[in-house]
């Protein structure tokens, strides 16, 4: 795996006033200016005759592009976020990002029911362009074209090219300023900050509370792209039992950005030696309250804001047993109040408590208590 970010540095006044930029702070959306040059398919390295006109991903808002021959200059997007909305939203969502960063939506995974992922494929022309902090990590995929690009976080500029196979980073909550000036395709990879935390505090053994992305314009890994364009090719394809197989890839994307591409920040240590009684208070009461239903040990942790291994064994460490036990001895215990008070068939019962069927609730009785539940019922 390659990263490249030897290449920084400061652009100079005369390339600022090229750009016509003043001071590097967002506006948005109005500092959506589209590098002015020809667009034509001879500098297009995608093929594909714009005739000076892109649309953004939403139809409202559009973006003209003028050729600089005809002496007008590019037009800025005709919707203008209110400040007083511009000032209360400080990180963006996925879905606003084409208010930024108007560009052509080729797929999108918005509607398949991914958790803790999403991915947009996207074709854009030149642009210079400020993105406000995202409330996501973004992996960015060259797909189509190639382009010169400076990337501008936390004042220092970055310069390179990228091409097919090239990805770039951007951490969650991170302020940067793009320019790029060729047509290019990508694939946006949106990783959620609750998904990173938990396999980071998987990985360490302890409760990470930050997760911050290295600064990578360009990134060469063969592993992040084999991923990615599995990724890309779920929301493409939209094959059967996608999002479970989408859920597990996240995972191993978000390892092997741990593990190369990111820092860690832990909670300070307390060692309470297991979970709190208002966690396992909050863990009894969303056990009663989905009891009917097929209870996650993804789902329980992710109630405590944990990862499922370091869930497990602070379980343990609480009650002495493993979460699984836990749950059958909920299912178990409100069988047998329901079998003291109501009238109800057994498979009723069994089905109000979670069991798969009547037979599953007899073996768990016979296991825990040695007897079965008509057993239980009739005082034997």
């Amino acid at each position: 795996m390659t990263s490249s970010t030897s290449d920084a540095r400061t652009p100079s006044a005369s390339r600022n006033q090229h750009l016509g930029k003043g001071p590097l702070r967002p506006t948005p959306p109005q500092c959506n200016k589209v590098v002015n040059m020809p667009m034509n398919v001879a500098n297009d390295p995608l093929g594909h005759n714009t005739k000076g006109q892109v649309s953004s991903a939403c139809p409202m808002y559009s973006i003209l592009l003028r050729h600089p021959d005809n002496g007008t200059a590019p037009r800025n997007m005709d919707f203008e976020m209110p400040k007083e909305e511009r000032q209360l939203k400080t990180l963006i969502s996925p879905d606003e990002l084409p208010l930024w960063v108007p560009g052509k939506i080729m797929c999108a995974s918005d509607d398949l029911g991914w958790k803790g992922v999403g991915q947009r494929t996207y074709r854009y022309v030149g642009q210079d362009v400020d993105i406000p902090p995202m409330d996501t990590f973004m992996i960015v995929q060259y797909r189509h074209g190639e382009t010169p690009m400076d990337r501008q976080i936390d004042g220092r500029w970055t310069r390179t090219r990228c091409r097919p196979g090239d990805f770039s980073l951007l951490s969650r909550s991170a302020d940067s300023h793009w320019n790029w000036t060729a047509g290019i395709e990508v694939s946006h990879l949106y990783l959620s900050d609750s998904l990173m935390a938990r396999v980071a505090s998987d990985m360490q053994g302890k409760e990470v509370t930050q997760v911050y992305l290295h600064d990578v314009l360009h990134g060469s890994d063969p592993v992040m792209t084999h991923i990615g364009n599995e990724i890309t090719r779920e929301a493409m394809e939209r094959c059967i039992g996608g999002p479970l197989y989408v859920e597990a890839l996240a995972v191993q994307l978000a390892v092997q950005l741990l593990r190369g591409y990111a820092s860690c920040v832990f909670k300070t240590p307390t060692d309470r030696g297991g979970l709190s009684g208002r966690e396992v208070a909050r863990l009894e009461e969303f056990i009663h309250a989905n009891l009917q239903d097929a209870i996650t040990l993804e789902g329980m942790a992710e109630l405590l804001g944990m990862g499922v291994w370091t869930f497990n064994r602070q379980l343990r460490r609480t009650l002495g047993r493993s979460a699984y036990a836990f749950v059958v001895e909920k299912r178990i215990e409100r069988a047998k109040h329901l079998l003291r008070s109501e009238e109800l068939a057994l498979k009723e019962i069994a089905a109000s408590c979670g069991f798969s069927d009547q037979a599953h609730m007899t073996r768990m009785f016979r296991a825990k208590l040695g007897v079965t539940p008509g057993q239980f019922r009739s005082g034997i």
